[in-house]
Order: structure tokens, then sequence, then C-alpha cells
């Protein structure tokens, strides 16, 4: 038995901030973070694009445009404070034809308002921008970032332990055993207990509550986003970040091109339905998470009414 302040399980960018802004606001309690894979970041921190997003898309004054702005400023200062490289290497947001202008005048408007560092461009100048890239009309948004979030997470972590808290890695939970006053997290690597537990599980969100004896009001159904990597000397194509403008009805999507910080470029994603919460290829199955999806009502009700986008 381990016992703590504060528990918070999940090890990705989402648990270790948590974590860590709770130890610098509380300077005297104990954490705990608790992560079942045998390292930090393994799934979906340590498997997106990488950008800094800007803000540029959302709706001016909402929750998501405060929250992007502010959260990007603040990994900007963490990265520089604590030497994790990043690149603000600037994005284009790219309109092919006349009908996508009104969306692009939108979209500027939007980042004008969100106070995002953004200009319209003529096909000219994107072509100087980026030479590779052809359109209209664009949006050229210099302060748009890349950044390793793996590397941010182990960072995080490193410095986690060095003020005195634990990251235990290779340990599960499976069962949440709630009383008055306390929390217990129990797997097969042991138990810990504390006064709170902070659920940041990610994937498996949803059952982390129901292990708590709880009902989820909501449950994960995993979509994987698929990308290509640019085969060597292709890379040069594309200097930095190319986005198109996002379809209204759908403005989580939008096959781009991105840089990543190694210097590689990933083109995509598409968006699919995963055959198993943490399936990152069609070889990977996991029947129960498959069975959970299928019979979920909202997954249903969904695919109804978006199956020919889906096809």
């Amino acid at each position: 038995m381990r016992e703590t302040d504060v528990i918070v399980v999940g090890a990705g960018i989402v648990g270790l901030a948590t974590a860590w802004r709770l130890a610098e606001r509380e300077p005297g309690i104990r954490i705990a973070v608790l992560e079942k894979e045998s390292d930090v970041a393994r799934h979906q921190t340590g498997r997106n694009s990488g950008v800094l997003h800007s803000g540029i898309y959302y709706r001016p004054g909402s929750l998501k445009a405060r929250t992007c702005r502010s959260g990007k400023q603040a990994m900007e200062d963490f990265c520089d404070r604590h030497g994790v490289p990043r690149d603000r290497c600037g994005k284009v947001i790219v309109a092919t034809d006349g009908t996508e202008v009104p969306a692009l005048e939108e979209i500027l408007r939007r980042g004008e308002a969100n106070g995002v560092e953004c200009r319209r461009i003529d096909a000219a100048e994107l072509k100087r921008i980026e030479p590779e890239a052809r359109g209209v009309a664009a949006i050229h948004v210099p302060e748009t970032g890349i950044v390793d979030y793996a590397a941010v997470c182990r960072q995080l972590a490193s410095l986690l332990r060095a003020a005195g808290h634990a990251v235990h890695t290779g340990f599960p939970v499976t069962r949440i055993e709630v009383s008055a006053g306390s929390v217990a997290a129990r797997g097969p690597a042991g138990t810990v207990q504390g006064g709170f537990l902070v659920n940041c599980g990610g994937l498996h969100s949803d059952r982390l509550i129901r292990a708590s004896g709880f009902e989820p009001e909501v449950r994960i159904v995993p979509f994987r986003g698929e990308y290509f990597r640019l085969r060597a000397g292709a890379p040069t194509l594309c200097r930095n970040l190319i986005y198109p403008v996002p379809d209204p009805r759908f403005p989580f999507l939008g096959v781009h091109f991105t840089r990543m910080i190694d210097g590689s470029v990933e083109c995509g994603p598409s968006a699919v339905l995963a055959l198993a919460r943490e399936g990152y290829s069609w070889r990977e199955v996991n029947l129960r998470d498959l069975l959970e999806s299928l019979t979920y009502p909202g997954f249903l009700r969904l695919a109804g009414k978006y199956w020919r986008a889906g096809s």
C-alpha cells in the first residue's frame, strides 16, 4: 500500500500537465501518477502531428478559442523554460478555388478577433512561402508551431520526480474504491491510496469511471487518424504546414501537410473507425472494444447521419 494526496491516472500530456500544475499550485502535497504502459506518452500524446495550434478557427470569445490561445502560450513558455525543442514555423490555409474564399475570409475574421497573428495573402505570395502549393488565396499564420509532445511529457515526468512526486509506469488501474475521505487505485502492480483521484485515462477514461462504481454518461468510440509520411527527398516539397479550408460541416477533418520536429513531413489524416481502442493499424483488433462501439447508440446515430461522408 502506497499513500499519497492526489492520484492521477494516465501519463499522457493531460495527466502529466495536470499533475505538474497541481504541484506548482500546492507545493506541500504529494502526487502519484499511475501509467499502465512502460513509458509515458505511449498513445494519443505520442501519436499526433505535433502542431501547436494558434486558435484561428474557433468562434471568438468561445471556451475553445480562449483555452487554445492561453494553452499555446503556456506550452511555448514551458518548452523555452525547460529546453524542449519547438519551432514556430508557421502555416498556410489555402483556398484552392473561388468557392472556398468566403470560408477563408470567415477564418481570417475569427483569427483577427482571437488575436492570432494572421494575414490574407494572394497566389503569388503563397508560392513564395510554399513554392509547391497552389491556390487562389490563402491565410498565412506565422505563429503556428510544432513540438514533440512526447518530449514534453518526458520533461514533465522528470520535473515531477525531481520535486519528490511519483510517476509509476507499468501500473494499470483495474479497480477504484471510493470511501469517505479517501480513494484507492488498485491493480496487478499494487494499490495506491489518496485523498483525491483525477481520471486522465484517455481511451480508457470511461472504463475507469465504471471501475469506480459509477456509470459514465458517454462512451469512448475510437477513431484512428491515418497518415502518410513523404519518402526521402520529398519533404522539401513542403517547407512547413499546409492546410485546406475546412468543410464547415466537418471542421475537425481535412488532409494537411505537416512538417514534424525531426524534419520529416506527414500527410493526413483520414479518420477511420479503429477496431480496438489502442488499434493503430487494421491488424490490431479487440473484439470487446469493437462490439462496444458497434452497439453504442451514440455511434449508431452518428453513423446513420454521416455514413455518406465516411464511405
